[in-house]
């Protein structure tokens, strides 16, 4: 299967031709300051099985181990990966051009968690993230 999507304006478009090896909601505070919004849904998908096949994102260094992926004309923010030794490229869900393919499986980062956004799910929930101890950049 192959998931495709882009940005607002339409510059800026990707696709990857394999399916996420993770989806999820982030609540850490990067991603809510980064989307300005409670909440991040995103997919995970192989860096190798990922391409820009319109226009190339401008990046943003959201901490000292990632950076934020995003089109410079209409500000939508695209993905985040590791700055070094990338496996994944986390996109967000919202970009993609079929939402509903990606559906979440867990929540993680939930100590960020904003108390009055109230996700009434059964999907496992983690404190931190069980990858990492640090939250994405």
């Amino acid at each position: 299967m192959s998931y495709e999507g882009g940005c607002l304006c339409g510059s800026l478009r990707y696709r990857s031709v394999e399916d996420p090896v993770d989806t999820g909601y982030c609540h850490c505070r990067l991603c809510q300051r980064s989307t300005g919004a409670p909440v991040l849904a995103y997919a995970a998908f192989p860096v190798d099985a990922f391409t820009y096949t319109a226009g190339q994102p401008a990046l943003y260094a959201s901490s000292t181990h990632g950076h934020r992926e995003f089109c410079a004309r209409c500000g939508t923010q695209i993905a985040y990966r590791q700055s070094k030794g990338a496996r994944t490229v986390d996109v967000n869900v919202g970009s993609l051009d079929d939402p509903k393919t990606a559906p979440p499986r867990r929540h993680i980062w939930c100590r960020s968690a904003i108390d009055w956004l109230g996700i009434r799910d059964d999907l496992p929930r983690f404190e931190q993230s069980a990858e990492q101890s640090d939250p994405p950049g």
